[in-house]
């Protein structure tokens, strides 16, 4: 449970001229913390971090590291899956309120209730979901795994996929597929302005579109490339184009320039006519400060009860050693 401790220390002022990176670089190396930041924080947190990555990457080094303390830099679901791979190590994230739109929009009881309906059906949950939700799934993925493990089950196997009906509807084009969607979305992903980019399309001719396959159909018809975050990013580092129209959330791009410094990245725009990029505000809650507050006072701590903890680490464990033997 979260105390009001928890939340306060979230906002505790830190003193203008501190050099943050310096004190956060002190403070993980005497408390043997390990810092890990989604592809989706602000880039100074992707810069100082030990690794930066998608979910899956997240969740493998999470599995791995020999650290006492793990800083989850990203959002709530992250923290949780951490903690139900290393439940003896203490997880930490960086703000309570980084919650995801996307695993709001699938509520456990009605996902388990969703599920008891159809009880010849296999359940693939996407890892934006609660470990609630994890606990009633058979096999959890990622946009980087999913069409992979996905199509490790015979074409005839029944398959419940949630939450992301947007994901979901891709890998059925792409597959030939049928499986039952759960009705759910992410935000960020659903406000991409197709009027827009195609607008963009007219001012940066020879860009090559990219989308996250979490996008609605109509942005997704109109790309010249679709895929998971990871494989956005090396798809900029191996295309010979110099320009790239970016539908994802447009942290990513930071780790794009950094790569390839040579090359445009034009985030595409969401509906709202006052924003030119497309930013989770969930993601963007974090901050160094908070960073740092955090490993200062070792809060806020994530818990995961233990019964939840026990069900939800199965479909967790079969991610990753399918997707190791897959050589993902």
């Amino acid at each position: 449970m979260q105390t009001e401790q928890s939340i306060g220390y979230m906002n505790i002022p830190v003193p203008k001229d501190m050099n943050l990176e310096e004190e956060i670089n002190k403070l993980r190396k005497e408390k043997n913390a390990v810092v890990l930041a989604h592809y989706y924080q602000t880039g100074d947190i992707q810069d100082i971090a030990d690794f930066v990555g998608d979910s899956l990457a997240l969740a493998q080094w999470a599995a791995k590291t020999e650290a006492d303390i793990i800083v989850i830099c990203g959002v709530h679901f992250m923290g949780e899956t951490a903690k139900i791979l290393c439940p003896d190590k203490k997880v930490l994230v960086l703000d309570l309120n980084a919650g995801c739109s996307l695993a709001d929009s699938c509520p456990a009881p009605a996902f388990e209730a969703f599920v008891k309906q159809h009880p010849d059906h296999v359940v693939i949950s996407y890892v934006n979901t609660t470990a609630a939700v994890k606990a009633v799934t058979d096999v959890v993925v990622t946009s980087t795994n999913a069409k992979q493990i996905i199509d490790t089950f015979s074409p005839d196997t029944k398959i419940i996929f949630g939450p992301d009906r947007n994901l979901g509807n891709y890998i059925n084009s792409i597959t030939g597929r049928n499986m039952l969607l759960w009705d759910g979305a992410c935000h960020v992903h659903e406000q991409f302005s197709l009027e827009k980019i195609l607008e963009l399309k007219k001012q940066y001719s020879e860009a090559d579109i990219i989308t996250h396959p979490e996008c609605k159909q109509p942005v997704i018809h109109v790309s010249d490339f679709v895929g998971s975050t990871v494989a956005l990013l090396k798809y900029t580092i191996q295309s010979d184009k110099k320009q790239f129209i970016v539908a994802t959330e447009s942290g990513v791009i930071h780790e794009m320039q950094k790569q390839s410094p040579d090359k445009e990245f034009i985030p595409a725009p969401p509906n709202d006519s006052t924003c030119a990029c497309n930013e989770c505000i969930f993601m963007h809650l974090n901050t160094m400060e908070k960073l740092y507050n955090c490993l200062r006072y070792e809060l806020p701590e994530i818990h995961v009860d233990e019964a939840v903890q026990q069900k939800a680490i199965k479909p967790i464990r079969r991610m990753l050693e399918i997707s190791e033997q897959l050589g993902l």
